[in-house]
């Protein structure tokens, strides 16, 4: 029985400028990465703008990985620091309101997302991507990377209240918005 070897000695192997070691990391989480940026931005393109840029900063700082928390969580916090800043771009590119249709129209003619997701999961996707980017994040990793809050307050640098307080309030906002879709 063969084990796959562990992060740790992966990036180790990839400090030591091991490419095979470094194609075994990001083929390891390219999926968990490109999903978030799936569910968090909305579309296929900015997802892989994410995985790309997410991937290209691990790689120049993979030395600074002291090992404190696991590199899955390290690996996620530069992945939320890349959405944030990307949103953000988006955000001052295209205005608001002609983001908040973009993403829309991006959820409901994509015929990848059409085929692959059923239809409560696109309600879910397409009523994330109304909830202000703070509140995303606390149910993108509560629920799709199953963080406990104090996990989240950790990784997010804020208080574990602030967490409580936008997860409820985006549950709250979710429920809502998926009850509309289902009247309409």
């Amino acid at each position: 029985m063969v084990f796959a070897p562990s992060d740790e000695r992966l990036v180790k192997l990839a400090l030591r400028n091991n490419k095979d070691a470094w194609l075994q990391l990001v083929k390891r989480y390219e999926g968990l990465i490109y999903n978030y940026g799936l569910r968090m931005l909305g579309n296929a393109e900015d997802a892989l703008d994410l995985m790309q840029e997410v991937f290209f900063s691990v790689y120049r700082s993979l030395s600074s990985w002291r090992g404190d928390s696991s590199f899955k969580t390290w690996l996620m916090t530069i992945a939320h620091r890349r959405c944030v800043e990307q949103y953000r771009r988006r955000r001052e590119e295209v205005g608001d309101e002609a983001l908040a249709e973009q993403e829309s129209n991006d959820l409901w003619h994509d015929p990848e997302q059409v085929f692959v997701r059923q239809q409560k999961g696109l309600r879910l996707l397409q009523a994330m991507q109304q909830l202000p980017i703070e509140q995303r994040l606390v149910v993108e990793l509560k629920f799709f990377q199953q963080l406990a809050h104090t996990d989240i307050a950790e990784q997010l640098e804020i208080p574990l209240n602030t967490v409580k307080s936008r997860f409820y309030t985006a549950i709250e906002k979710l429920k809502s918005l998926i009850e509309v879709d289902e009247y309409e």
